[in-house]
């Protein structure tokens, strides 16, 4: 406001002659602009509060019935502060489990979610950037057509393979096993296109300097690529372990045994048909852990994650 009033000092020659200066105008319409940005700023700011009540306000009623009696929310009574039975309902959450749906604890849900997350988020990204690698940097017969082929399985979820996927698990043994969870799921046409992006937009003199260092293949790829891929891994490790995290239909059919469910399954298999015989405290303790992985892994990631997202757009 300051600068306009002085810039349109200067170019008013008008000003004092009994009409409204070019310095008056403009100083109005520069304070009518600050007044509507700091309106614009209001607006956005109680549209951002708003938005993160309705996010947060579920996730806030999950862990208050946590710590309430099995009673009062089964007789729609539930407090909207929190109650006495906080450490209790997480001790029989964590090491006891459900007397009647899971008879499971959490603590061997939470295991088996984590085991399967980290496998399928590391065996993607081991498989894809190897993909990448080979289809970028080598030259071998009707390379690109195998590039085309992993990039139509995209089309191919699981969801649409899932009963040959199923039978070769079967006939496998793969059934209630670690290996069974995550190999059908270890294979990412969208990792493998992300990384062969990423790699045609690294420099030919890189190759050209590994070469003349006397680096073979390798060791270019070890030393060289494996640093410059560290924020798009970090960004595709976020996404692909909450990919893996939140697996339902997979684990459903290939788990048949209680201490081989996830903690997806879990919760789905505690809440029974009648409100009467769930026991809602432990659902809600139970979903408040399957919460906290993928937010730690988000937060402590959280830089990484943003500058490969933004590189990768480059």
């Amino acid at each position: 406001l300051t600068r306009a009033r002085r810039v349109s000092v200067t170019l008013s020659p008008q000003a004092g002659r009994g009409t409204p200066s070019r310095a008056v105008i403009l100083i109005e319409q520069a304070a009518l602009m600050v007044e509507n940005e700091g309106i614009r700023r209001y607006v956005a700011h109680a549209i951002l509060w708003l938005g993160i009540a309705i996010v947060a306000f579920p996730v806030y009623l999950a862990i208050v019935a946590s710590t309430q009696d099995a009673a009062s929310i089964a007789n729609g009574q539930m407090s909207l502060l929190p109650g006495g039975h906080l450490l209790e309902t997480y001790y029989k959450t964590i090491f006891v489990g459900t007397s009647g749906s899971t008879r499971e604890p959490v603590g061997v849900m939470l295991l088996n979610s984590l085991v399967m997350a980290l496998a399928i988020a590391c065996g993607k990204i081991a498989i894809s950037i190897i993909s990448a690698y080979a289809v970028v940097y080598f030259r071998f017969p009707l390379r690109m057509t195998i590039f085309w082929l992993i990039f139509i399985t995209l089309m191919l979820p699981v969801e649409v393979r899932i009963y040959p996927t199923y039978k070769i698990a079967a006939d496998l043994q793969l059934l209630d096993s670690y290996a069974g969870l995550t190999l059908p799921l270890i294979a990412s046409a969208t990792a493998t296109l992300l990384f062969r992006q990423f790699f045609m937009t690294v420099p030919d003199e890189l190759l050209e300097a590994s070469r003349i260092d006397g680096a073979g293949p390798l060791r270019f790829f070890w030393d060289t690529l494996l640093p410059l891929s560290r924020t798009n891994i970090a960004a595709l490790f976020v996404i692909l372990f909450i990919y893996g995290w939140n697996q339902y239909l997979w684990p459903l059919l290939i788990t048949t045994r209680d201490d081989m469910q996830t903690i997806v399954i879990g919760i789905r298999k505690m809440i029974t048909t009648s409100d009467a015989l769930t026991e809602w405290p432990v659902v809600m303790a139970t979903a408040v852990l399957a919460m906290l992985p993928p937010v730690v892994v988000v937060v402590v990631m959280q830089k990484l994650f943003v500058r490969g997202l933004v590189e990768t757009e480059k």
